[in-house]
């Protein structure tokens, strides 16, 4: 039996899980499948004879139309990436595949939510850069870091300080309690540190127990040491209701400032590592 392809070719593309657009030379919806009000929100009959352009998001307008003008130029685009705002007002990202077609003188677009991958995506950029117990920078980013503010340190003349700490006894909070209960205690203190420093300072997960922080832009080897006396106050505090069972631990703190104690990354680290080490020792003879 002989199939009657165009009577089923509309069939098939409201069939499709992508959204199909027909759009004129003006920009205005002239036709869209059913996929739409998976897409956006609407139904079909909602969108046809509306500007596309009214759908959207307005920072990424100036790059659409610029990828319009090339589809019209007769340049298919099929690898381009916007967001639009559905009707309920929530963002999707989509990944187009667009051509003109100049017999019927409309451009013909095909639109693929990607939103899930582009958040899986930014999930995987933050877990390449950041401890995933703490959340904060890990030690890959914050080398980074470090190195570009030394740069920026060496060409404005101004001082940078690393502090290296290590927790006190901290296999004495996992033995008794758990890891669990260690892996809380160490999240405690990361929001600690990131509240006692300023956001243009970066805190970091070395591993374990074992944390840096960087102080950028300091004035004077006094601001630094006064900071750390702040690190150990809010350290000092108690853990709160939910780990009333668990003392604070105290923590030892090293430091390192550039360009006094070092002019690269690793001797800035290694100075304020053995310092640290010092700071153990002292408290360790004085009980």
């Amino acid at each position: 039996m002989a199939v009657d392809l165009q009577a089923l070719y509309p069939k098939l593309i409201h069939l499709m899980l992508d959204t199909v657009f027909v759009v004129d030379n003006d920009n205005q919806i002239v036709f869209v499948n059913g996929a739409c009000e998976t897409l956006l929100g609407y139904h079909a009959d909602e969108l046809i004879g509306t500007p596309i352009t009214d759908y959207m998001h307005p920072e990424d307008r100036a790059a659409t139309r610029a990828s319009i003008l090339r589809v019209m130029n007769g340049q298919p685009h099929i690898d381009f990436r916007n967001r639009y705002i559905r009707k309920d007002g929530t963002i999707v990202h989509i990944l187009w595949s667009a051509r003109w077609s100049e017999e019927e003188g409309v451009r013909i677009g095909v639109a693929r939510d990607v939103t899930a991958l582009r958040q899986a995506e930014a999930e995987l950029r933050f877990l390449a850069h950041h401890d995933p117990l703490t959340e904060l920078t890990n030690r890959a980013l914050f080398y980074d870091r470090l190195d570009s503010a030394l740069r920026v340190a060496h060409r404005h003349k101004s001082s940078l300080a690393v502090l290296f700490m290590d927790i006190n006894d901290f296999k004495i909070i996992n033995d008794i309690h758990g890891h669990a209960v260690g892996d809380r205690v160490l999240c405690t203190i990361a929001r600690r540190l990131e509240s006692s420093v300023r956001e243009t300072d970066t805190v970091a997960r070395m591993g374990g127990d074992e944390f840096t922080v960087l102080l950028t832009d300091i004035q004077s080897a006094d601001a630094v040491f006064e900071k750390v006396g702040q690190i150990n106050a809010i350290m000092a505090e108690p853990l709160g209701a939910e780990l009333d069972a668990v003392r604070m631990p105290t923590c030892s703190i090293g430091v390192a400032c550039y360009p006094l104690d070092g002019d690269n990354a690793d001797t800035l680290l290694s100075h304020a590592d053995s310092n640290m080490y010092q700071m153990k020792r002292r408290r360790s003879a004085n009980g």
